[in-house]
């Protein structure tokens, strides 16, 4: 594994090069390149782009707050319906991927027209969950059984099922949200319960380390977590998601067992900010 700078690299490079790194941590994993979903955090990019890493046919985009992923849902829709009607430009195509499909037809597929999922990877909030569900195909920060009630209720009044992941605290930072690790198996077993909510498995963070190495223990920790909810059969067949690895750290998440990652930086670039706290609590 090595540490690559993004900085004089164009987008394209970038994405290739991160693309190649997962694809080589999965195999020393003893897993195909495709068993990897990568969820490009668009937090810190520029709206350029996030157009242009779509145009590289990347489709599946994340946020940490509801209101940036509204706004950059609608541009970007609004972008691909203009595209769409140029001469010469084919509509975009979105990429399989059997992770996130529908098995079941129980929820629609959360593709948008301009061919993207968004994903909403932050912190959510109870008052910000029915405009949430509009957008996000599937929200990866499940963490309290309050937070279920209240997506099952919006959820059952819009009459489809939603995908959650539920965000356990594996390191035990008082500053990362997630429930406990001990309680992660009986909040999954309770959502499990909901007609209108569907676990699909777990997501985790470890804490930042200028080593990577560091990260392996959190990593492992979850994966034991989510094999023992697995052998447990709770959420079934659905249950098959492990959303560990940021920017720092993927590809030891990856060696770990992780089958979805979060990249922002390594995509898109450094980028400066003064809560460092916030800047890696989501990617």
């Amino acid at each position: 594994m090595s540490t690559v700078s993004t900085q004089g690299q164009s987008l394209e490079s970038r994405y290739r090069e991160v693309m190649e790194r997962v694809g080589a941590a999965a195999k020393r994993g003893g897993r195909p390149a495709d068993d990897v979903l990568v969820i490009a955090v668009t937090k810190y990019a520029d709206m350029d782009q996030v157009r242009e890493l779509i145009e590289l046919g990347h489709r599946d985009l994340g946020e940490s707050r509801v209101q940036q992923l509204l706004q950059r849902a609608a541009m970007i829709e609004e972008w691909a319906m203009r595209r769409r009607t140029m001469p010469g430009v084919a509509a975009a195509h979105q990429a399989s991927k059997a992770l996130l499909d529908p098995e079941d037809g129980l929820r629609p597929t959360g593709i948008r027209p301009d061919g993207v999922r968004w994903h909403l990877i932050g912190h959510l909030q109870r008052n910000k969950v029915k405009k949430a569900l509009d957008i996000a195909r599937l929200i990866h920060s499940v963490d309290s059984l309050r937070l279920v009630e209240e997506i099952q209720a919006s959820a059952y009044r819009k009459d489809h099922v939603v995908d959650c992941l539920v965000q356990v605290n594996c390191s035990g930072e008082n500053s990362k949200h997630g429930c406990a690790v001990a309680a992660a198996a009986h909040l999954c077993d309770q959502i499990d319960t909901m007609v209108h909510l569907r676990v699909r498995g777990l997501m985790t963070m470890a804490p930042y380390s200028a080593n990577p190495q560091d990260s392996r223990i959190v990593f492992e920790r979850c994966h034991e977590i989510f094999e023992d909810i697995r052998k447990r059969g709770i959420g079934g067949r659905h249950f098959n998601i492990l959303s560990m690895g940021m920017s720092n750290d993927f590809e030891i998440a990856i060696e770990c067992g992780a089958n979805m990652v979060r990249i922002g930086s390594s995509l898109f670039g450094e980028h400066h900010v003064s809560d460092q706290t916030e800047d890696t609590d989501d990617e």
